[in-house]
């Protein structure tokens, strides 16, 4: 291995990953999922871009949970595309099991919200997939990013925020 090559970050192996420390997620926002054929590869793995759906289903009734719905957030003209994600598979989820999506908004600054999520076992004991996404509002009719999140998303989001900060 060259030295340039040694220098980069590296990730800890998925096997360094303690059970007690999935115990952070217990106060996340909970999405039940049960793979289908359909979520999965030839082999009845879950295939790698399933999960970026169930995720975004998972911030989806996140939100609708404190109030805001998506449909009346594209009525407004506002989206709240994907800007940045990164993910970690640690573990293959296969066909006919059940898991959690786990999410929460880590913070918001100014248009730009920050969640994490974690894809765990319905029991808790197992860390499938982690990830981090960046969204951004953006005003449709523009193209253009928004100076400020709609009054009305901002509300609700803080009132999230002071209830599940820690």
């Amino acid at each position: 291995m060259s030295e340039e090559q040694s220098s980069q970050a590296q990730l800890p192996p998925t096997d360094a990953i303690e059970l007690s420390s999935l115990r952070q997620f217990e106060r996340w926002f909970e999405y039940p999922v049960r793979v289908h054929p359909h979520h999965t590869d030839y082999t009845g793995i879950v295939w790698h871009g399933t999960y970026l759906t169930w995720m975004e289903e998972a911030r989806v009734e996140c939100l609708r949970s404190i109030g805001v719905e998506f449909a009346d957030l594209v009525a407004l003209g506002c989206d709240l595309p994907v800007v940045e994600l990164t993910v970690r598979y640690h573990r293959a989820v296969e066909l006919g099991m059940a898991v959690v999506v786990k999410t929460r908004m880590v913070d918001v600054t100014g248009v730009r919200i920050n969640w994490d999520y974690a894809i765990v076992s319905t029991d808790g004991q197992q860390l499938f997939v982690t990830a981090k996404v960046t969204l951004v509002a953006l005003d449709k009719e523009r193209g253009k990013i928004m100076r400020q999140l709609p009054t009305n998303v901002k509300d609700a989001l803080a009132k999230f925020s002071a209830l599940h900060s820690n």
